[in-house]
């Protein structure tokens, strides 16, 4: 995230304060509060890195099969960005990297997606993108077709062109509180409230901004192009087949020739 931790923040608590928080966590009925599993941009960075070793491609081999610069990528192996969702999933797709590989928990290793997987409330693993803060859900799948997050807008304006997200697929947004604008690069801005929703084409490029006093959050979900959907939308246009009624009922066309008085 980036919000890094604060020096003092890991120093040692004092006798006192840890007498307090262990007396807290040993009383009945009460148990400590755990911080969400949290993915930071460095450990994030060591995993680009090391899925690029991996395959042995220096950051310009990277860039070219990916579509993101160079600049980007060494800063976010480096820790030093915060990638928005259409570099890290290019980024994905070129090191055959599922999402959650990418996404797990320390120490986490998905396993194939043959059973029900349940994430406890404050659970999934957030990461701080540009303009959402996501919680990644189901992580613990390896393969599954879906990317559901519960996401935090912190974007409060469109900045430029490049706030404008496009990715293969389809999108749906359901807003949990709050309200945002969805921005479309086509110039139409469509306003959420709590309770509305959005589903689109999301090759279209488009961008969250929270516009309510307090910053928005909503459950997204993304499913990447299938086969059967690149071919739906690849395919000729076919012409409708003419029945034999239609055709009877239709005039007959006149000869072109023009045909003599007797």
């Amino acid at each position: 995230m980036e919000r890094a931790a604060s020096g003092w923040q890991n120093l040692p608590a004092s006798p006192e304060k840890a007498k307090r928080e262990s007396t807290h966590r040993d009383r009945p009925g009460t148990k400590a509060r755990d911080e969400p599993p949290t993915l930071d941009r460095t450990t994030f960075g060591h995993r680009l890195r090391s899925a690029r070793k991996r395959f042995g491609w220096t950051l310009a081999q990277l860039a070219e099969r990916s579509g993101v610069s160079i600049t980007t990528i060494s800063r976010a192996e480096r820790g030093q960005l915060a990638l928005g969702y259409e570099n890290f999933t290019a980024l994905g797709r070129a090191l055959e990297m599922d999402m959650n590989a990418m996404f797990a928990g320390a120490g986490v290793k998905p396993a194939q997606f043959d059973g029900p997987v349940v994430t406890r409330a404050g659970k999934g693993v957030v990461y701080r993108g540009l303009s959402i803060a996501y919680e990644f859900l189901g992580t613990t799948a390896a393969g599954k077709q879906m990317s559901p997050i519960v996401g935090t807008v912190h974007a409060r304006r469109i900045h430029g062109p490049e706030d404008f997200v496009r990715h293969a697929g389809e999108e749906f947004a359901y807003v949990l509180s709050g309200e945002i604008d969805v921005h479309f690069d086509n110039g139409e801005v469509v306003r959420l409230s709590r309770g509305d929703s959005l589903y689109f084409d999301s090759r279209l490029g488009h961008a969250y901004v929270s516009v309510s006093r307090q910053l928005a959050r909503i459950v997204g979900m993304t499913i990447g192009e299938s086969g059967h959907m690149q071919s739906a939308r690849e395919a000729p246009l076919l012409k409708p087949v003419r029945t034999a009624k239609a055709a009877a009922a239709q005039p007959a066309k006149k000869s072109g020739k023009a045909r003599g008085k007797g």
